[in-house]
Parts: structure tokens; C-alpha cells; sequence
């Protein structure tokens, strides 16, 4: 098993919890950002240090509130790549549409190459409004008045930003002409001639994996299809066996192969450590509380189960005691957290597992710790 540590990437704050203040009232100065920024890649090198199989960030923009704080994973993971070893490090996710899609395939590679080949390319289509139209996309998130035609602007611009990305990356000379993107634009002059082809530089030296979010329906259709990875995140552990299966079923009716134990998939659980159930409940549920007060409006309970049996509406605010009956926020000691990773190994078989170890405002005292007591406590109890 693969497991690798997730990090939203903020900044310390005492009053976290689900009353006041309103998430949109936070404001933090360019230092405390920059503080959390240092310390996100000590986080990064403790994982090395400590055996860790990977190290995801989150690209996020224009966050005064200082929740992710983390515009440029992979400029950042270039500076990893310098101080780590074996850590492998992606994004969780690169938000594509935000991105030229030339560009961002010259920093992976640059990154894939400069690490030895440890590169994750890891992407997504977005959720917050206010980064993606302010970086020229769409995004047809809950609170958007326009979200069906704004989705479907996002799936194209991010199918067609993807095409481009994969060829750049995988073919010596490309050329690609969409209703998006035009590359190259026709009648460019060089030197006597006309440009017709590109080619990416530099390109990977070292195979490249990716992965996506699996957030709706129409996702989990397409990523198998497209033979890239799958990660899961915040759902019902019924909903994420019934993914996890039919993810295989589509990717077997493409590519005419099964898919070995756990291949192409990778399950993200959140995970608090303590001496007892009770003090790591009260540990993580300030941050929790902040996670969902901030997250909610966008949508993201989606994955939960509701009282009916069926996918909650979005807008639920769950409590801790929701989300630990979900089984996506694994608390108690090492052994408790364990034996749930073990349960969902025997459920749905793990090769990638990815934790996410801090919430909102956490301490990185206290980041570090977790990170200690799920390398040195959980992972040997492991099957």
C-alpha cells in the first residue's frame, strides 16, 4: 500500500469551530501566509523523513481567510523535490482550467524531471467562483445562479485543456485545434515558413501518473475511460464501494483488462490520532466544524449519505458525529484508526491511500505530531 499524506495548507488559528466568525470575515497578513507556506514545506520534509510514499497540496487562489493558501503546487513541489528524497509530490488537485495548459504541462515536466521522476500530476476542474473566473474559467459550483451552463463550459474547457496537456507531454511534435484551444494558432510566421507543429520543452524524461477527482456521476464515467486514476474523497463508505466497483467495471470495458486490487484508485480518509477516542474527537472537531462551515456552501457533502439512503443535497453542514458515521474521518487511537483502514481494505482492496491529517487553523506542532503517530503508530498495525 502507497500512503501518502494531503494538506489544505493554512494558517494557524485559535478560534476555529462552527460558530463565529463567518469564514469570509478572516483576514490574514502577507506574513503569517508566508509563516504557513515555510511551514507546509517542513510538513513535507517530515514526511520524507518519515517514509511516506507521497506529499499532495491544493492549488487555491486569492484566499485572504487563509484556509489553502498554496497558489502553485508544483512551483513548491520543485522546492520539495530540493530537500526530499523519495517523496513523491503532487496536487490535489492542479485546477486546469485555471491554468494555459502549455504552461502547465512545462512545469510538471520541469518538476517531474528536476525530482528524478517524482512527479504526480494530479487534476481537477475546480469549485470556487471566485479563482476560477477571475483566472478566465467557470465553474459550476453550488452557489453559482448559472451552474449548469457554467459545468458545462468548465467539462469542455478541462476535456480539451487535458487532450492538449497529454500530447504536449507524450509526443515529440503536436498540434491540436478544439473549440477552446487553437495550438498552434494558424498563420504564425517563422523564418520564411508557417508554424504547424509544436513541441513541448522540456518533456518528461520518467513515466507520469494521473489522477482526478471523482466528484459526480459524469466523472466517474470518464476518468476509467480515459485510463488515468481515480480519487475519492468524503463519501459514505457505501457510496465509495459502489465508486470503487463501477470505476473497474468502466475501465475493463474500454481498455479490455481487469483492473488488479485497488489499481487506479486511491481513497483519501481524514484521520485524527489520540491517546483515546474522546480526546481525539475533541481535537479534531474545532477544525472540522471550520472544514465544513467553510467547504458546505460549495457543495461538498454531496458524497454523504442522507437519512434516506441516497446522496445528501448539497449545502449539509455535517457534524463530527456525522462524518465519523460516514467512515471518512477515521478518530481514536492508533489501533482504532488502523482497524478501520483495514476495513476498508478488505471492502474495497488499498494500493493508494491518502491521508488528511489537519484541518483548519491546526497548529503545525501539532501537524507534526500527527504526522508521527500515523508513521510510527498506524502504519505498522497496517495488514
Amino acid at each position: 500500500m502507497r500512503t501518502g499524506v494531503f494538506l489544505f495548507g493554512g494558517v494557524e488559528f485559535a478560534d476555529a469551530g462552527a460558530g463565529p466568525p463567518d469564514p469570509t470575515e478572516r483576514r490574514y497578513g502577507h506574513k503569517e501566509m508566508w509563516r504557513a507556506t515555510e511551514q507546509i514545506i517542513d510538513a513535507g520534509v517530515l514526511c520524507d523523513r518519515l517514509g511516506f510514499d507521497s506529499f499532495w497540496l491544493t492549488e487555491h487562489h486569492f484566499q485572504h481567510e487563509g484556509y489553502e493558501i498554496i497558489p502553485n503546487g508544483i512551483l513548491l513541489g520543485a522546492i520539495l523535490a530540493e530537500r526530499t528524497e523519495k517523496l513523491r509530490i503532487g496536487m490535489a488537485f492542479n485546477i486546469v482550467p485555471q491554468w494555459h495548459p502549455l504552461r502547465l504541462a512545462e512545469d510538471f515536466a520541469t518538476l517531474h524531471n528536476i525530482s528524478g521522476g517524482r512527479g504526480i500530476l494530479g487534476v481537477g476542474r475546480g469549485t470556487v467562483p471566485r479563482e476560477a473566473e477571475t483566472l478566465g474559467a467557470e465553474i459550476g459550483s453550488f452557489d453559482n445562479p448559472d451552474a449548469a451552463a457554467a459545468d458545462e463550459l468548465n467539462r469542455k474547457q478541462f476535456d480539451e485543456a487535458m487532450q492538449v496537456i497529454r500530447l504536449a507531454l507524450d509526443n515529440d511534435t503536436f498540434s491540436f485545434h478544439g473549440e477552446v484551444y487553437d495550438f498552434p494558432p494558424a498563420g504564425i510566421p517563422d523564418r520564411g515558413g508557417f508554424v504547424s507543429e509544436l513541441s513541448l520543452v522540456p518533456r518528461p524524461l520518467h513515466p507520469y501518473e494521473v489522477w482526478q477527482a471523482i466528484t459526480s456521476p459524469p466523472t466517474l464515467e470518464q476518468v476509467p475511460r480515459r485510463g488515468w486514476g481515480g480519487v475519492f474523497w468524503n463519501n459514505h463508505h457505501s457510496f465509495i464501494k459502489m465508486r470503487w466497483e463501477r470505476f473497474a467495471e468502466v475501465f475493463a470495458a474500454e481498455h479490455g483488462r481487469e483492473l488488479g486490487r485497488g489499481e487506479h484508485r486511491q481513497l483519501v480518509l481524514n484521520v485524527r490520532v489520540a491517546d483515546s477516542y474522546e480526546a481525539a474527537a475533541d481535537s479534531l472537531r474545532p477544525g472540522h466544524d471550520e472544514f465544513w462551515k467553510f467547504l458546505g456552501p460549495y457543495g461538498w457533502s454531496k458524497g454523504y449519505m442522507g437519512e434516506d439512503g441516497k446522496p445528501s443535497p448539497p449545502g449539509l453542514i455535517p457534524t463530527l458525529e456525522q462524518s465519523i458515521a460516514q467512515k471518512n474521518c477515521l478518530v481514536g487511537t492508533p489501533a482504532d484508526v488502523a482497524e478501520t483502514i483495514n476495513w476498508y481494505d478488505e471492502q474495497i482492496g488499498l494500493e493508494n491511500l491518502l491521508l488528511f491529517p489537519a484541518m483548519p487553523g491546526d497548529r503545525y506542532e501539532e501537524i507534526h505530531e500527527q504526522l508521527h503517530r500515523i508513521a510510527e503508530e498506524v502504519l505498522p498495525l497496517l495488514n
